[in-house]
């Protein structure tokens, strides 16, 4: 049933989204397209509430509450970023809005990954915390190797992450370069280059 749910709340954010955004942009109702993605957190709330009650009712520990943990972090860390990004690509897309900046290139790209990374550890953060809730409250009830598992698997995502911050830093991607113009496209060089 966890991971039944984990699916709806994924399905359900992504539709909230595109609902949220439509009413926002085609529809040309902003108040409610944002109230509609405000709703957004609930969804979370619900996967919370369940998975707790499914370790009250005797539930043995394992991969699924694990996995909820880990959704409720990256939503808390990434959701409003998503949401935001897309929000203001809609704005470009639909309603002529300013195009919005993209994460660039040497350092501006690796202070972006940096950040990026910071929304990791977050994420991190708050599935650790609903991960050791839940091992104290089985306690010595239940086996919970699952969950310690799954905490360490949360640290290895940072690290990972940490690794990719690290090489934008120490390798700085580059702008791509401009194609020079055409020679044959551009009369005025053509006769430049016959003098």
């Amino acid at each position: 049933m966890i991971v039944a749910l984990i699916i709806a709340c994924e399905v359900g954010f992504w539709v909230l989204l595109a609902a949220g955004l439509a009413l926002r942009y085609l529809a040309k109702m902003p108040r409610l397209g944002a109230a509609v993605l405000l709703c957004e957190p609930l969804m979370e709330l619900v996967l919370l509430v369940v998975t707790t009650l499914d370790l009250k009712n005797g539930a043995e520990p394992d991969w699924k509450h694990g996995l909820a943990a880990l959704y409720i972090g990256y939503t808390v860390a990434y959701g409003h970023y998503t949401i935001k990004w897309l929000d203001g690509h809609a704005a470009y897309r639909l309603a002529g809005g300013p195009k919005p900046a993209g994460a660039g290139y040497g350092k501006a790209r690796a202070l972006h990954e940096w950040k990026l990374w910071v929304r990791t550890v977050i994420a991190a953060a708050v599935a650790l915390a609903l991960l050791q809730v839940a091992i104290w409250y089985v306690g010595d009830a239940g086996d919970v190797s699952s969950l310690q598992g799954w905490q360490f698997g949360a640290l290895r995502v940072v690290g990972i992450h940490a690794l990719v911050a690290v090489a934008y830093t120490v390798w700085p991607s580059k702008a791509p370069a401009k194609a020079p113009a055409d020679a044959a496209e551009d009369p005025s060089s053509l006769a430049r280059t016959e003098r």
